[in-house]
């Protein structure tokens, strides 16, 4: 098959899946379109490059991940954070998944990068730690370490004030 035909046939079938890691990364829907946008665009040139590797997918993941790393390096990349998000104009009670989604976001922006970057792929994607090694091209030591150490900061974030 053609590299464009196989692109976007790529595209279409693992779109959705690319959004959600990246959202789950960057915490705004257009950092993730613009991110998932930006991985595609570089990934293209090289195609048969993708289509070659023993799982397409994992490889643009990995490519998504490395990107959003790289992104976060940059000064000018910095987000301001805020602690209270402002309301917004709408009137939907949208209710408990919601609040959990911002709660579980709000959390993970607490954490350095990588670590957020080991958290997702750990338990949004389900990767084991050999996996995440790869996408995060580190050792193994350093995922456990990371993974670890981005679960204690959760726990002592979102720990009620006397079990601190």
């Amino acid at each position: 098959m053609d590299n464009d035909v196989l692109f976007a046939q790529f595209v279409r079938e693992h779109t959705t899946q690319l959004l959600r890691s990246a959202y789950l990364l960057t915490g705004s829907a257009s950092s993730a379109e613009d991110l998932v946008q930006e991985t595609l665009l570089r990934l293209y040139p090289k195609w048969d490059r993708v289509m070659a590797a023993e799982i397409p997918l994992a490889y643009v993941r990995r490519s998504l991940v490395n990107g959003f790393l790289n992104q976060q390096r940059r000064p000018a990349s910095r987000e301001l954070v805020l602690e209270e998000l402002p309301e917004r104009p709408d009137d939907r009670d949208l209710g408990t998944d919601v609040t959990t989604r911002d709660l579980v976001w709000r959390l993970l922006a607490t954490l350095p990068d990588r670590q957020r970057a080991a958290l997702v792929l750990r338990f949004y994607h389900d990767l084991n730690d050999d996996e995440i090694a790869v996408y995060l091209n580190c050792r193994l030591g350093t995922v456990r370490s990371l993974i670890s150490r981005g679960l204690a900061s959760l726990r002592q974030t979102h720990a009620p004030a006397g079990e601190r």
